[in-house]
């Protein structure tokens, strides 16, 4: 008997799914999460929260810098303006772990919400199949394509709203006080690296993207394959197969191997890429930081700060 299909649009469980972009996930993800729309909005608030606390800290930092050039004799300055700059600089980074583990309690039942109940609908779909695909029996790729979806959502959710919102609140607030209290080359030499940065990360993204989801269809093959032959071991014994059931689960075994080596290769050419963007920018701030403290327009303090 054939049960009826979920009211909401079932997610593609097989290999052969249409590719869908990032933002097409992402705004079919969102009636999920906003059902939780009081914890999105919470979490979102400690998720900015930290990012100004974050911010705070160097600025923090560079006035402590700056409190330590008081007279050698002078103990209660050494007592008052340091101490207290400590004590604030520890509160302040106190207050980063606080609202980022406070934004992490709030949102996980948003996500845990979210992946359970399009687990469910994924399950509801696959009963309301027809025998035709079950007698297929891709049981193995099939479960693994749902397993890795489900986790999937979770890093999906999290990189998109703990990592390009806050980023972005971040470098609004970096520019800002670069622009305004230092020389604006600080914030040109920023924003060169973001763009540079962003640029490159979205054009190694979509070239290794290919890699990724070729090491994820062997995967699903070579699970296809193990629980196939397990499933028929009478057959499998009857015929004694044994021999080329384990030279087929090899060969699916070498092709992933391969997949994830190139995988792994283009990761590590990303990161690369992305440090040396990172350590670039660095050196030239630094540069012209060191050259201000020595023509006496910024302090240690400022020095620290950038």
């Amino acid at each position: 008997m054939r049960h009826p299909a979920s009211s909401s649009p079932a997610l593609p469980v097989d290999g052969q799914a249409q590719t869908r972009s990032d933002r097409a996930t992402l705004k079919r993800l969102l009636p999920y999460l906003w059902q939780y729309k009081w914890r999105v909005v919470a979490a979102l608030t400690f998720m900015v929260a930290a990012k100004v606390a974050n911010v705070g800290v160097p600025i923090l930092l560079k006035y402590l810098v700056d409190a330590m050039t008081i007279p050698p004799g002078s103990v209660q300055a050494l007592l008052v303006v340091p101490v207290g700059l400590l004590l604030a600089y520890g509160l302040l980074r106190l207050s980063i772990s606080a609202f980022t583990e406070l934004r992490e309690l709030v949102f996980a039942q948003a996500t845990q919400g979210a992946a359970r109940q399009i687990a469910l609908e994924t399950f509801m779909h696959l009963h309301a199949l027809s025998l035709r695909f079950h007698l297929e029996r891709q049981t193995g790729g099939m479960t693994r394509d749902i397993e890795r979806g489900v986790r999937s959502i979770e890093s999906l959710i999290s990189y998109s709203l703990y990592s390009v919102v806050p980023t972005f609140i971040e470098v609004i607030l970096v520019l800002t006080i670069l622009g305004v209290k230092f020389d604006p080359w600080f914030a040109l030499i920023t924003l060169t690296a973001l763009v540079a940065y962003v640029v490159f990360t979205f054009s190694v993204t979509e070239w290794r993207t290919h890699f990724r989801r070729e090491a994820n269809q062997f995967d699903s093959a070579a699970h296809t394959r193990a629980i196939d032959s397990l499933l028929n071991y009478e057959t499998v014994k009857y015929f004694n197969n044994e021999a080329f059931e384990a030279r087929r689960y090899d060969e699916s075994l070498e092709k992933l191997r391969r997949a994830r080596l190139k995988a792994q290769t283009s990761l590590s050419v990303l990161n690369t890429g992305q440090q040396l963007i990172i350590a670039v920018a660095l050196v030239a701030m630094l540069w012209r930081a060191t050259a201000g403290v020595v023509q006496g327009r910024m302090t240690l303090g400022d020095l620290v700060m950038i």
